[in-house]
């Protein structure tokens, strides 16, 4: 028997070579895994399958020496999946984040990812994941902007202009091509003049950019708001009034509201104006277990708060529509121009595995990585 196993490990800068930023094929990824979420097809973690992954976090005054300290999205996280379909991938996302990582010119978070054999478990890859990581988060808007958001889509605002917010406006310039125009709200000169470069060098289709100073200046007759903004999250129900605020008088009819991060929303907006969408209703149902009511202070997606509505029988459960149902035409999606959704995006390991197996297939076909041997013979089989 032929026991050898070698695996190939991507770089970050092999990872952009197979195509890591290809958002087109990114949301393409992203769409056929979300029906394989509504099939069935897939596993993640936990009881019920549906867990965003594992997380280890630290106190604020360890007890002994060399313990990590608690600080602003300070963790370590594992996020396993199985993916079925034309993926028949399992894989697992390990990362650590630190706020502090930033005064040391590094990424608040540091990602790899695993892929490996789903019959033997072998490993098959070992790759760069913070581009990945922010490119599949970015897909999963851009799928929905493709179901949910007017075609004649013109204006996009993005609050909060970091990593997310331009995979965001990347898949939204390849989901919605009549985008022109460019509203964005930042706290620091750095990242807006950052994000502007990358917008006038990658998406030269915005030809006007306008930097605001508020929300509201932002939103205004936006067709696209998207909030990806790094928000602190606590058990504390308080905590909510920090998250950045959208008023419903703001907000322009027929609107899509991207939120794959936190934001405060009045109550009597998300009942009778907005029509709610979320990504995979699995896994909120899954936050609902492992952190019970209120779940939106300590999760900060908005479809817990959903779900928060949903325990204080303001709304019914029927309300929270999976994206996978609009798209298989199940459930309907826009029926007027004036339809204002509010989708959320929760992050989830399947993601990681679409898009990780789709780079490292076109790596294999491409000839890129360097192949690594595991052992030519187990030791111990």
């Amino acid at each position: 028997m032929d026991t050898k196993i070698d695996f190939l490990y991507l770089s970050e800068p092999d990872m952009i070579r197979a195509g890591v930023k290809d958002m087109a094929q990114c949301v393409d990824s992203m769409e056929e895994m979300l029906k394989l979420l509504k099939a069935g097809d897939y596993m993640m973690g936990g009881e019920n399958h549906n867990s965003h992954g594992c997380m280890i976090m630290f106190p604020d005054e360890p007890k002994f020496p060399g313990m990590p300290r608690n600080t602003q999205d300070r963790r370590f996280m594992a996020m396993p999946a199985y993916l079925g379909g034309k993926f028949q991938m399992a894989g697992v996302k390990w990362y650590g984040s630190n706020i502090e990582n930033k005064e040391k010119g590094l990424p608040r978070s540091i990602l790899m990812m695993t892929l490996s054999d789903k019959d033997t478990g072998a490993p098959l890859a070992f790759m760069s994941a913070n581009l990945l990581s922010a490119y599949r988060t970015g897909g999963i808007p851009g799928v929905g902007a493709k179901y949910l958001a007017r075609k004649d889509s013109e204006k996009v605002a993005i609050i909060g202009p970091g990593v997310m917010g331009k995979t965001s406006l990347a898949a939204f310039a390849v989901t919605c091509p009549k985008l022109h125009k460019l509203a964005i709200k930042g706290r620091g000169q750095r990242s807006i003049d950052s994000f502007i470069d990358f917008v006038r060098r990658e998406y030269p289709q915005f030809d006007e950019i306008t930097v605001c100073g508020s929300i509201e200046e932002a939103v205004r007759d936006a067709d696209i708001i998207s909030f990806t903004t790094v928000a602190k999250n606590d058990s504390d129900p308080d905590v909510v009034y920090t998250f950045p605020y959208l008023k419903g008088e703001w907000v322009k009819p027929g609107a899509f509201i991207s939120m794959p991060s936190a934001a405060r929303f009045d109550d009597d907006f998300l009942v009778n104006r907005c029509s709610l969408v979320v990504d995979n209703m699995g896994l909120y149902e899954a936050w609902e277990e492992e952190y019970p009511y209120p779940t939106y202070p300590i999760m900060g997606i908005i479809g817990t708060k959903f779900t928060d509505l949903v325990h204080e029988g303001k709304i019914d459960r029927s309300r929270i529509v999976d994206l996978a149902d609009i798209m298989s035409g199940k459930a309907p999606g826009r029926t007027s121009d004036d339809q204002i959704f509010v989708y959320s995006v929760g992050g989830m390991p399947v993601e990681d595995v679409a898009w990780g197996c789709t780079v490292y297939r076109n790596a294999v076909k491409m000839g890129i990585g360097t192949k690594l041997n595991l052992w030519e013979k187990p030791e111990m089989a």
